[in-house]
């Protein structure tokens, strides 16, 4: 998985009727674009994540 500062990270809901989770990526700590990542999500919390198999990674469009 690779990302990019100011990308999304989407984690689907595990539940069915549960809403998928969504953060947007502050900072890289891996190598190359890789985890764990510094997310923020959209309640101002922020989090260390290492992505599972769940998420993914929406570009920034920039």
């Amino acid at each position: 998985m690779q990302a990019n500062v100011g990308d999304m990270l989407v984690v689907h809901g595990h539940v069915v009727g549960q809403a998928n989770r969504k953060a947007e990526i502050v900072e890289i700590r891996g190598a190359g674009g890789s985890p764990p990542y510094l997310v923020r999500f959209d309640d101002g919390h922020e989090q260390l994540v290492y992505p599972g198999p769940d998420a993914v990674i929406e570009p920034s469009g920039q």
